[in-house]
């Protein structure tokens, strides 16, 4: 569909939603919206509830931006609802989407796909843990973004604390080794890596404060690499955005250590669209301003099945 096609149809911009990561759905939905409306499309903004069936057809929808975070939107479940309602969206379909939520079925496929990925145990709610991996380990629920839930676990004492925070999102858990090396983020766009930025937490991780909150990360772009590691992640970005499925867009998450290590932490099918995102900022830095990546990332709506 070319861009004068696209000015002709009625653009639903998804957002909120019922998901923990709800304001900051807002906020992606709000950015995105505004990009759209400056660039001359008909674009509307929805706040995603379970009456979205309902306002799909209010709003007269032909396309949908999804600009929603976590789950009932990053999952499939609204990915399944536009595909039943046929009606072409962007981001990742109903099976890459639901992969990529799910850090165990994430990691499976990771796995095959020739990945690195720190060692790790699954613990379902009820079960004694029996730890595999030695101190310090993070403890994280399975479906969940933004580091919600996640705990950094490096003396005995703290685990059940940890333990019960994850569990209050999940029913099953990861315990999962730690890796001591960058945060470091690829860029994926129209299924290339755009580039990989780096990030140093003002606190002990990339947790949800800092993502959010203005001032509390360092992002360095490019990342501080070797051009040898630095190609390599690129490639492992690609490659984790392939494995599962993932269509024209997303983010890939690592820790690459001081030898050059890239562990893969996660994939991100619909990354955040805020000033603070990085998705937006590693397009930047490949000489694509928000409005071009907005634009370029609805140009690949379609339904995928």
């Amino acid at each position: 569909m070319t861009n004068e096609e696209l000015k002709a149809k009625r653009i639903g911009v998804l957002m909120g939603g019922l998901s923990a990561e709800r304001e900051v759905s807002l906020n992606s939905g709000k950015a995105v919206l505004a990009a759209l409306l400056r660039q001359g499309y008909q674009a509307v903004g929805i706040d995603v509830g379970r009456d979205l069936a309902q306002r799909l057809g209010e709003e007269k929808v032909d396309i949908a931006f999804v600009a929603l975070h976590g789950r009932f939107g990053e999952d499939g479940s609204v990915q399944g609802l536009l595909e039943l309602a046929g009606i072409p969206y962007t981001g990742s379909g109903i099976l890459a989407s639901a992969l990529a939520i799910d850090k165990i079925a994430s990691k499976v496929m990771f796995a095959s796909a020739g990945l690195t990925l720190a060692p790790y145990q699954v613990l379902r709610r009820g079960q004694e843990l029996n730890l595999a991996n030695p101190l310090p380990v993070v403890v994280k629920p399975s479906k969940e973004g933004s580091s919600v839930g996640v705990s950094i676990v490096r003396e005995p004492g703290q685990m059940a604390a940890a333990l019960a925070e994850a569990f209050r999102y999940d029913a099953e858990i990861l315990v999962e080794r730690f890796i001591d090396g960058r945060e470091v983020q690829v860029g994926i766009l129209d299924n290339r890596a755009m580039g990989a930025i780096e990030i140093i937490p003002k606190g002990e991780f990339y947790d949800y404060e800092a993502k959010y909150t203005e001032g509390g990360a360092q992002h360095i772009l490019p990342a501080r690499l070797p051009s040898d590691v630095y190609a390599f992640v690129l490639k492992e970005g690609e490659k984790a955005h392939a494995a599962l499925g993932c269509d024209c867009y997303s983010r890939v998450d690592f820790l690459v250590t001081e030898s050059g290590e890239c562990y893969l932490l996660e994939v991100n099918t619909l990354p955040g669209m805020t000033d603070l995102s990085l998705l937006p900022e590693i397009a930047g830095g490949a000489g694509i301003r928000f409005d071009e990546l907005v634009v370029r990332i609805l140009l690949a709506a379609s339904l995928k099945i």
